[in-house]
């Protein structure tokens, strides 16, 4: 597939907000690649030897125990780049990133990424915000995860991805929405017919149609909203 020529075109919200020139500058460092399901970008640990522009589909950031049981961290769209530890200073990746919804993205070299963010440019900028905003996503997460109900989380869940899928279908396995709401995959089963009932959604075998926005707004806890906020306030866009 062609590479956006300019940041008009570019699916990615950060690029996007770049000039043409800077914008130009990247280009050549950057190749598209598609994203598959349950394909990992980086393990924990590992070097980092690319960044990458989500166009579309979801990447899963994953703290993974020792017992193999992986918990969700962070989420990351086209509203953003991963990973974000490469701001840190970090060579290595601090968590496992795999695709959660499948999609496609621009990924880049370090060497170029490292060279386009020194000094004062526009992209330092946006990654910058960036950051910050991904910060009070994962800040909200673990307050959520603590807090709300199956069902609020499951609603918040639904309101993140449809922001980052075009139309209303959401592809998704159920041992991943086990793994991201922590909970066995009978409950996901239970929760889902449940929101299905309410004429919320339709889910069959891994296809979620969202039916009912507004409706699934409400059932959501506030974390969807507060995490929103952030990003309008550093970028100017919309988020989970």
């Amino acid at each position: 597939m062609d590479i956006p020529t300019s940041p008009d075109a570019c699916a990615n919200q950060l690029l996007a907000r770049l000039s043409a020139s800077e914008y130009s500058n990247l280009y050549p460092h950057l190749e598209w690649t598609p994203c598959a399901l349950k394909s990992t970008f980086y393990q924990r640990d590992q070097p980092i030897d690319h960044v990458y522009f989500p166009l579309s589909g979801e990447h899963s950031v994953l703290a993974i125990m020792e017992n193999g049981t992986a918990v969700e961290v962070g989420t990351v769209g086209n509203e953003g780049f991963s990973p974000v530890d490469i701001l840190t200073g970090s060579e290595q990746s601090l968590e496992t990133v795999t695709c959660q919804i499948a999609g496609e993205a621009l990924k880049m070299p370090i060497a170029p990424f490292m060279a386009a963010i020194e000094g004062n440019t526009g992209l330092r900028n946006l990654v910058f915000r960036y950051l910050r905003a991904y910060m009070a996503q994962v800040s909200q997460s673990v307050a959520c995860n603590r807090l709300h109900t199956i069902e609020e989380r499951f609603a918040k869940w639904l309101l993140m991805n449809h922001d980052r899928v075009p139309g209303d279908e959401i592809h998704i396995t159920q041992e991943f929405l086990a793994d991201m709401l922590g909970v066995h995959r009978p409950s996901v089963s239970l929760i889902a017919r449940q929101f299905q009932q309410l004429g919320l959604i339709r889910y069959s075998r891994g296809l979620v149609t969202i039916l009912d926005r507004p409706g699934i707004e409400d059932v959501s806890c506030e974390c969807y909203g507060v995490v929103r906020k952030q990003f309008e306030r550093a970028l100017g866009i919309k988020a989970g």
